[in-house]
């Protein structure tokens, strides 16, 4: 029985990055002998256990074999029988193949660690096209390293790409495909993730609402960039440079999905884009299982977004009733995140990139402004029902007065 650390905890410690967790493999162990030593049992389709200690998973080395379609279409084998080797070779990428003993010394057959030297994503051996979450996978660890200068692997790329021809994604489990999207989302650049996604052809089945938008133009006098699809991505990169809250790049990423349902007649102009995003973004969330808090932030800032960039333009009153739209009265921590994705969206065009956006910074002073006003500061004597609730609305926007404006002029390149 021999136990060694193995996957990302290997990875990162040669990256120099500190591991977010560690895995182990066992060799030579059977189940009954992980149960005496005090282990727990976790694993549903494989044997694996936690440390009745640290907590950390200990998964007994096997073998798997492709039967079906699909990220489900396996049969494992594991017995003590299973080399160290053979456990490593069913793994997806080189870098991820690697493994570390009690002395520190690494073992690398597939050659993980020249891999990581030349910064490339490889796949360990041709049974990666078996399994199609391995897509999500790449475009995943792509968006994590591409800071890194990583790429992935040409003969990578091409398996790939063949495994989308091939149909295999089409056998994607949508939960699954929701948890690499989500974990995604907290990469450092997650718009990578969707641009590898097309490259191979499979953000046109998992996310085709998102793959609409490529091709489709926009005014270059506000998009010099033109081409909506590549906005989004810029977007979505804007956005992870202003926050980590993935609810907010969510959001980013699906805030114009409502260009994709422009008549061709009607281009470069989208009259309406912010009301029509709402059908294909509840498809897309519907779809995929996309938690609540997620589909709700994105709603508000796919039909709000502009409201955002005009704020300077706004009168009191309709702050106030912007306010009231986006539910803030009960939902104040819904603010920040959908300021961050509307500046996003204005900072995610060619050119753009590091101009100022005040109409976060009046908004935000505005809801201090709002909250100052609440039920204790009307007379309950004097005002009940309707007339209690237009009165709170009049002191809000009395307090939001002096922050707000009368309308302007357009701001000098508004995005649309």
């Amino acid at each position: 029985m021999q136990t060694w650390l193995v996957g990302g905890a290997v990875r990162d410690s040669l990256l120099g990055l500190s591991p977010k967790e560690r895995d182990w493999l066992v060799v030579g162990a059977t189940p009954e002998q992980m149960l005496a030593s005090g282990f727990r049992p976790v694993g549903k389709d494989f044997p694996v256990f936690l440390h009745p200690e640290t907590g950390e998973e200990y998964a007994l080395a096997r073998t798997e074999r492709k039967t079906a379609p699909g990220y489900h279409g396996f049969v494992f084998h594991a017995d003590p029988g299973v080399s160290l080797e053979k456990d490593l070779l069913r793994r997806d990428l080189t870098i991820n193949a690697m493994a570390q003993d009690e002395q520190g010394n690494i073992i690398d057959p597939y050659h993980g660690r020249s891999d990581l030297e030349q910064k490339l994503l490889r796949h360990v051996s041709p049974a990666f096209c078996e399994d199609p979450v391995r897509i999500l996978r790449v475009a995943r660890f792509a968006a994590r390293y591409h800071h890194l200068g990583f790429r992935i692997a040409d003969e990578t790329f091409q398996l790939m790409q063949q495994m989308v021809h091939d149909g295999e994604v089409d056998a994607l489990v949508p939960e699954r495909v929701w948890q690499e999207c989500d974990r995604a989302l907290g990469e450092a650049d997650p718009q990578v993730f969707f641009a590898v996604l097309r490259e191979c052809g499979a953000l046109a089945v998992i996310f085709p609402e998102i793959d609409a938008l490529f091709g489709v133009p926009q005014s270059p006098q506000h998009h010099p960039e033109i081409d909506t699809g590549i906005h989004t991505l810029m977007v979505l990169k804007q956005c992870a440079l202003l926050t980590g809250d993935r609810q907010a790049r969510f959001a980013a990423l699906c805030h114009d999905l409502g260009k994709a349902l422009t008549p061709p007649e009607q281009w470069p102009r989208h009259i309406g884009h912010e009301q029509k995003t709402r059908q294909p973004l509840s498809h897309l969330c519907a779809r995929l299982g996309v938690p609540n808090e997620y589909r709700d932030l994105a709603l508000h800032v796919a039909a709000y977004h502009t409201h955002c960039h005009r704020a300077l333009e706004l009168r009191a009153s309709t702050i106030i009733e912007l306010f009231g739209k986006l539910d803030l009265f009960r939902r104040p921590l819904r603010l920040e995140p959908f300021l961050q994705a509307c500046e996003a969206d204005a900072r995610g065009r060619t050119g753009f990139e590091q101009r100022e956006y005040p109409q976060a910074g009046l908004l935000r002073e505005a809801w201090q402004l709002c909250q100052a006003v609440n039920s204790g500061s009307i007379d309950n004597s004097r005002f009940r029902g309707k007339a209690f609730g237009e009165e709170l609305n009049r002191l809000r926007i009395a307090a939001v007065a002096p922050v707000a404006q009368p309308p302007s002029r357009q701001q000098e390149h508004q995005p649309r």
